[in-house]
């Protein structure tokens, strides 16, 4: 009958929108992994022609030199020493081996590789993907940048080109080829995580704005390329941060353009020479930005000038705020020694800085700090200052400054006493002269303090300074 009729309509009608959403379903799912895989990089061009270039770099060590790990005699208890001691003649020391990875960047036999693969070494061999092998010779070394620079006895080479652009950004592909755990011409992939990482060195030194990647790279993947989808070099692998001793997803490259700087440098005179100003920097926090007049947190700090140094002779002054460095923006202090580092010594540069709340443009002379040359800062009493100290004796925090002041004084002094903080009278703008401060007054004395009133309703005046007790 009708209703009939209708109901059959209607159930025909909802089986086939049913039929067509599975079809367009599996359509999709079939479709999706084509154009997925279609999407993803095809690595084997890049594998084909930069692999005959990348070399597996063996060193052998003197006999003389200890193992890593090897136990100290003297850190072990006496009742145990005799489970580490040999029982008559010691046998004899071998020497020890170590392996790396390089990459061959002319034709007549540079090859790159790190510092910390070669360092120490009795002798160097490279061995080529064809299994030929050379005896290198170890034209430099910069430690500062963990770079290496041999040379083998051979011509005709197969060689690979350093990234001119720096154009490199973060999410992009790379690719590692290297040696690692000796297993030769391994082949790993991954993204750039990000750019300009610093990893400062145990002396403090911060000259590298490393690629962090989470390409895996392990043990024996030291010194080897690291590919953009173009086949250039964009990096030489150089360090790992790991908990296991394996990767974890966090390896670090040192850019081309670092590369390309000491690279020419260890060819032309066997040394490297970088740029340095003389100073030390802090970084600026949201308190220390309002203080000075900055919109936001960036730039480096200066907190103390070297005596006689290019940034003392320039004009640059404690409290300045150093925010463009040759053009290009610093945001951290960290991103100032990787901008100076690669300034030639001697030229002049364009400083944008901010002081007494205004933006000011010097011209500096930069200056220039050998392979083997270390710098520190002394305050009066004749220690080192440490990185990011204003100046002071005691150990210093900053705080956000009197609204309306024009020059960067009052800051917090403290030491550590009684296992608590204790706030210290101070009369400290940012000088490379030391803190005064009477130990026993509780008075807070403020350098440079307005003409006319106090910044604080509960302080008073006296002579030319505003106090307040705690």
């Amino acid at each position: 009958d009708w209703s009939s009729d209708v109901c059959s309509s209607d159930l025909y009608r909802m089986i086939s929108s049913k039929t067509l959403s599975t079809v367009l379903f599996l359509g999709i799912a079939l479709v999706a992994p084509g154009l997925s895989a279609q999407s993803l990089p095809d690595f084997s061009n890049i594998v084909d022609s930069g692999s005959p270039a990348v070399v597996k770099i063996i060193v052998e060590h003197p006999a003389g030199r200890a193992a890593s790990g090897q136990p100290d005699m003297e850190q072990i208890p006496e009742y145990l020493r005799r489970f580490f001691e040999y029982r008559g003649e010691a046998p004899p020391q071998r020497q020890r081996m170590s392996m790396g990875s390089g990459f061959v960047i002319s034709e007549d036999g540079f090859i790159v590789t790190n510092n910390h693969v070669v360092d120490g070494a009795d002798s160097v061999l490279v061995r080529m993907i064809d299994r030929r092998e050379f005896e290198a010779e170890v034209v430099g070394t910069d430690p500062r940048s963990d770079l290496a620079l041999l040379r083998v006895a051979a011509d005709g080479l197969p060689f690979l080109r350093l990234e001119t652009g720096d154009a490199l950004k973060v999410g992009e592909w790379v690719l590692a080829i290297g040696s690692p755990f000796g297993l030769d011409y391994s082949v790993t992939a991954g993204i750039v995580s990000a750019m300009g990482r610093s990893l400062p060195t145990e002396e403090g030194e911060n000259y590298v704005p490393f690629i962090q990647t989470d390409v895996a790279i392990n043990p024996g993947n030291s010194g080897g390329p690291l590919f953009n989808l173009k086949g250039e070099v964009v990096g030489v692998n150089s360090q790992i941060f790991t908990r296991s001793g394996g990767s974890i997803g966090l390896s670090f490259a040192i850019p081309a353009s670092v590369v390309r700087n000491v690279v020419a440098q260890l060819q032309e005179q066997g040394r490297v020479t970088r740029g340095w100003l003389g100073v030390t920097i802090q970084d600026v926090d949201k308190t220390l930005a309002e203080s000075f007049g900055l919109d936001r947190p960036q730039g480096a700090l200066v907190a103390q000038l070297a005596e006689g140094g290019p940034a003392a002779k320039s004009g640059l002054q404690p409290g300045d705020v150093i925010l463009r460095f040759d053009g290009k923006d610093i945001s951290t202090s960290a991103d100032l020694p990787h901008v100076v580092g690669l300034v030639t010594p001697g030229d002049k540069v364009s400083v944008e800085v901010m002081r007494e709340r205004k933006r000011k443009t010097l011209r500096v002379t930069v200056g220039g700090l050998d392979a083997d040359d270390s710098f520190a800062l002394r305050n009066e009493r004749g220690g080192d200052a440490g990185m990011g100290r204003l100046g002071c004796w005691w150990t210093m925090r900053a705080r956000k400054h009197w609204n309306g002041w024009d020059s960067p004084a009052g800051l917090w002094c403290g030491r550590w006493r009684r296992t608590r903080w204790r706030r210290m009278p101070v009369s400290c703008p940012v000088t490379s002269s030391p803190c005064s401060a009477p130990r026993r007054s509780r008075m807070w004395t403020v350098s440079s303090a307005p003409k006319s009133g106090c910044p604080r309703s509960e302080e008073r005046r006296v002579g030319k300074e505003c106090r307040s007790r705690w």
